[in-house]
């Protein structure tokens, strides 16, 4: 069943991320206390969880999985540590908790995004898989990463902050900044099953096309709850992207449209993973997690 299977997950990604963070009493001491701060409070864990649900779907053990498992949460942290500080979101509270530069100072909390960005890899890198796999992993987590995917994303919604974009733009924005890590959570458990990291293959077609609708309507679901939610239950300023005039689904097309493109985006799920030869309740589970969640 999947809800027990992600109440097992969520216990193994916290104790593998306790595990792989620095312990609190080793220096630079405020330096790890901050990484804790960021990764240690919580959170949906959803990346984590779809590597389980995509590995565990294509046939790779637990064990296999912990190490990618915590490397995307990793990554995931510290790109929200960064995008709270003053020169981007200038958010103050995050997971229902002060954000890194608040609870620290700014210095702390860029030194900490960059340490959770570097301790990702080395997570990575040491996964008891073998080389082949793991060189293939890696390229997957640092494409999503970088200036095709998460940073570059984050580099065009600022361009477009204030902006009027079209459809196909914003769609294209959030793929980078939300959608490619979703998709590298899903294809990094594929990979670690032993899925090719070269050639498309039929699972690897519908596996990417479950993601890439997955990341899109979380987002969409993001920037409703931004409108529908309260900062208490979201656990983040409520309110934000109206505030700063950012790009978003609900300003372009709609909260009507907006709730259509999520209905569309669940029927892409569906068929994207009737195409796998595989159990796939875990992932069509976080699929539905991603449009009906309330925070």
């Amino acid at each position: 069943m999947p809800d027990q299977d992600f109440l097992a997950w969520r216990a193994r990604v916290e104790a593998a991320l306790e595990h792989a963070l620095p312990a609190p009493e080793r220096a630079p001491r405020r330096l790890h206390a901050a990484m804790r701060h960021a990764v240690l409070n919580g959170g949906k864990r959803m990346r984590p969880l779809l590597v389980y649900a995509s590995g565990i779907a294509m046939g790779a053990n637990e064990d296999d999985l912990d190490d990618a498992a915590v490397a995307v949460e990793l990554i995931h942290c510290y790109s929200l540590v960064h995008d709270d500080l003053p020169a981007m979101d200038d958010d103050t509270l995050r997971r229902g908790q002060p954000t890194v530069h608040v609870a620290f100072d700014e210095a702390t909390a860029i030194l900490a995004g960059d340490a959770l960005q570097s301790l990702a890899f080395d997570v990575l890198a040491s996964a008891p898989l073998d080389a082949a796999r793991r060189v293939a992993m890696l390229a997957e987590l640092a494409r999503a990463s970088g200036t095709a995917g998460m940073c570059g994303g984050q580099a065009l919604d600022i361009d477009a902050t204030g902006e009027t974009v079209s459809l196909a733009a914003l769609e294209h924005l959030h793929a980078l900044k939300t959608g490619a890590l979703l998709r590298a959570s899903v294809r990094l458990g594929a990979l670690a099953a032993g899925a090719s990291a070269h050639g498309n293959t039929e699972n690897l077609i519908a596996l990417d096309r479950f993601a890439d609708a997955l990341g899109l309507a979380f987002q969409i679901r993001d920037d409703l709850l931004d409108i529908e939610g309260d900062s208490a239950s979201l656990g983040k300023t409520a309110g934000k992207d109206a505030e700063q005039d950012k790009a978003t689904f609900p300003a372009l097309i709609g909260i009507d449209g907006s709730r259509s493109r999520l209905e569309h985006l669940s029927t892409v799920m569906t068929d994207a993973l009737a195409m796998l030869d595989a159990d796939t309740s875990a992932l069509a589970a976080l699929g539905r997690l991603a449009i009906e969640r309330v925070r």
